[in-house]
């Protein structure tokens, strides 16, 4: 196990994560499968045992990986503990648990590693189909063992961007279409690491656990995540949520965030822009 400064070797790493996740993936699919007890949080979202469960199985894998790692999770009490360390899992134990409670194979696994702020190892697992999206820093990003690179282009005309269609809809004007709705949006970031979607959009509010790992997943396929402002998000700061998104290939993430300022005014009345 690595001290709490010392590098980390990430290639030495991925072996042990992908299979920590993998378990997890096994644990979820087989509530999927069988059924699961559900009820609603205090926040009004829905929560299931498999969610909890998974949640518990990764809580107490992934912190043996890396010594003195932190713990940011959709299904676990948050703690300050965690801003004081350079290291954190950041895990959705279930991204989609709507699209689980009503039957949807759209659900994925999502666990990454953050370091200083920025996310160094990623795995966004769809037990449903066998498929793992995965990176390291520095190692590119991989589906099933096959690298990942998407076609970039500036032009926006026919551009299948995945996202609400409050965002969609103003957008129709530049030539954006609207592409497969997927209920997770770690599942719906990675679909652009892979080239099933040209780009994809995110409404404010989104948590640190719905994109680190899809986030290092694009970077390291080539594309990029930033907010509207074209800045990339950060991570384990004192706030766990982040403002709209833009998922693309560099060239088409810019030409959608110049399409985004245009359409600013007829965003704004139809949701929070920021």
């Amino acid at each position: 196990m690595p001290s709490t400064d010392a590098p980390i070797d990430l290639e030495r790493l991925a072996g042990p994560l992908a299979d920590i996740v993998g378990k997890a993936g096994a644990i979820a699919l087989g509530f999927f499968k069988n059924g699961a007890e559900r009820w609603t949080k205090a926040d009004d979202s829905p929560v299931t045992e498999a969610d909890i469960a998974v949640d518990r199985f990764l809580f107490a894998e992934l912190p043996k990986l890396v010594e003195r790692s932190g713990w940011l999770s959709e299904e676990t009490a948050d703690s300050a503990e965690r801003l004081g360390l350079r290291r954190v899992w950041v895990v959705d134990p279930i991204d989609g648990t709507r699209a689980f409670i009503e039957g949807a194979p759209e659900w994925v696994v999502s666990v990454a590693l953050v370091e200083d702020g920025t996310p160094i190892a990623g795995i966004v697992l769809d037990a449903c189909h066998n498929v793992a999206f995965s990176a390291v820093r520095g190692g590119g990003a991989w589906r099933n063992g096959e690298r990942l690179s998407p076609a970039d282009s500036s032009s926006l005309e026919g551009v299948r961007v995945g996202g609400p269609q409050s965002l969609l809809g103003p957008l129709k004007s530049h030539g954006v279409q609207k592409g497969p709705w997927l209920y997770a949006l770690a599942n719906r970031l990675v679909k652009v690491a892979s080239g099933d979607l040209d780009a994809a959009l995110a409404r404010p509010n989104a948590h640190d656990w719905d994109i680190a790992a899809a986030h290092l997943i694009l970077e390291e396929a080539g594309a990029g995540l930033t907010g509207f402002d074209g800045v990339p998000p950060t991570y384990n700061r004192e706030t766990t949520r982040h403002g709209g998104l833009v998922a693309a290939p560099h060239a088409r993430r810019a030409a959608l965030l110049a399409a985004l300022e245009v359409e600013r005014d007829a965003l704004a009345a139809l949701e929070p822009y920021r």
